[in-house]
């Protein structure tokens, strides 16, 4: 299972195999084209609420985090979809946030990696 994030202002690059971007909202000045995203999973986004709450606050990370995984454990189909994409290869999580280490495709990426051992055990 090969998860990676990345920023959609980054270089698209052949290694980043199916990109789907996890913002709620469309990143800035971005076209289609620009993003080239095979998929928009908004879905898989934080509730609005909690990214308001959170607004990259790195003195909140664990507890965003905790928040999203509880979001996401309500919607079990978003783990599915994404590790039928992982079945078939690597994914790279998009997102438009500046910090690189503390945004929602990051927490996603541990979710999934968290999710995928536990059903191995």
């Amino acid at each position: 299972m090969k998860i990676k994030t990345k920023r959609v202002y980054d270089p698209v690059e052949p290694e980043d195999g199916t990109r789907i971007l996890v913002d709620r909202i469309w990143p800035r000045g971005m076209t289609k084209d620009r993003v080239h995203a095979d998929l928009w999973l908004k879905e898989a986004a934080p509730s609005t609420a909690l990214r308001k709450w959170f607004g990259h606050d790195g003195a909140r990370w664990n507890a965003f985090k905790e928040r999203y995984f509880s979001e996401l454990d309500g919607k079990p189909q978003i783990a599915e979809r994404l590790f039928g994409f992982l079945e078939k290869g690597t994914v790279t999580l998009l997102f438009s946030a500046i910090d690189t280490r503390r945004n929602q495709a990051v927490a996603l990426s541990e979710y999934l990696i968290s999710r995928h051992s536990g059903q191995k055990n």
